[in-house]
């Protein structure tokens, strides 16, 4: 096989593993913590909930129906593409929930501590999601009612899913008649998306440097060999002098400040920096673009 092929297929299957590990980390927080603890999450896993306190069912069982039911209907709106993207990540859940309604059968992780174990699977739960979405997977449910609303309507899959949540937690007040119950499906959901965007926005977290200096050459020389990074010089213009300048634009991972800054005031002391987060950076160097 040429290394190009094997470079092909080295993305998909890195993406497959961690999708995997995901669904590990969110099937245990979800059975370990949230579902033993008797609150009702958000998303779909949240309302196979309500319906394993209600009849038994467990939740592995009617994830899988439900995203079933709705992959079928998504494939005739949505198309092959968003599809088969969602079935992977269904497949891999279904199989983690299974797994951890065996291991655990039904047992809190943590006894007779309902906050400590929602905070903790709330965690788990993001961090989980996090991993499957920074993989370009998807785990079905909610996901999809939100892609199809937002099809046909114009309102945000994020506004759509935030309704969802805000459903189906406050439907728990008819099941257990608990207003405590309900909060904590809250706190769940903000310690869930908090967690959530900081492990996606983890790794893309970069920043942006524009460096003003009469030695502008050698401290371009100092960030290609000491760095390893490319930058970009622009010509400008004193505002107050009306002298010409060189800009140094430099995009580096946020983990690299320090150095940068360190480096400048190597070569200048007197060199002016500016900083700021960006969000998102594509290409050699930074993140691949899918």
């Amino acid at each position: 096989m040429k290394p190009y092929s094997l470079h092909k297929l080295y993305h998909p299957v890195r993406d497959y593993v961690f999708i995997c590990i995901g669904t590990l980390l969110f099937g245990f927080g979800f059975n370990g913590f949230i579902l033993s603890a008797e609150v009702v999450p958000g998303g779909l896993t949240g309302l196979c909930s309500l319906l394993f306190y209600l009849t038994g069912i467990p939740v592995s069982v009617s994830y899988a129906a439900v995203n079933i039911a709705l992959l079928l209907f998504a494939y005739r709106l949505l198309g092959f593409r968003f599809t088969v993207n969602t079935v992977f990540g269904v497949i891999a859940l279904t199989c983690s929930l299974l797994l951890f309604e065996w291991l655990l059968d039904g047992q809190p992780v943590i006894r007779n501590e309902p906050f400590m174990s929602i905070l903790i699977g709330g965690a788990l739960c993001g961090a989980g999601l996090g991993i499957i979405f920074s993989a370009g997977g998807s785990t079905g449910g909610t996901d999809i009612v939100g892609a199809i609303v937002n099809k046909y309507r114009n309102i945000s899959i994020g506004r759509t899913l935030l309704l969802c949540d805000f459903i189906i937690i406050g439907s728990s007040y008819f099941l257990f008649h608990d207003i405590e119950k309900i909060m904590f499906g809250f706190v769940e959901m903000v310690v869930n998306n908090y967690v959530l965007d900081r492990v996606m926005n983890a790794n893309s977290q970069s920043v942006l440097f524009l460096i003003f200096s009469q030695k502008h050459e050698e401290i371009v020389e100092r960030i290609v060999s000491d760095l390893g990074r490319g930058c970009t010089i622009l010509n400008g213009q004193g505002g107050y002098t009306r002298e010409p300048a060189k800009v140094i634009v430099l995009l580096a991972k946020n983990r690299e400040s320090v150095t940068v800054f360190r480096l400048v005031k190597s070569v200048d002391h007197q060199a002016f920096i500016s900083q700021s987060s960006v969000r998102g950076v594509y290409g050699e160097g930074f993140d691949p673009i899918r």
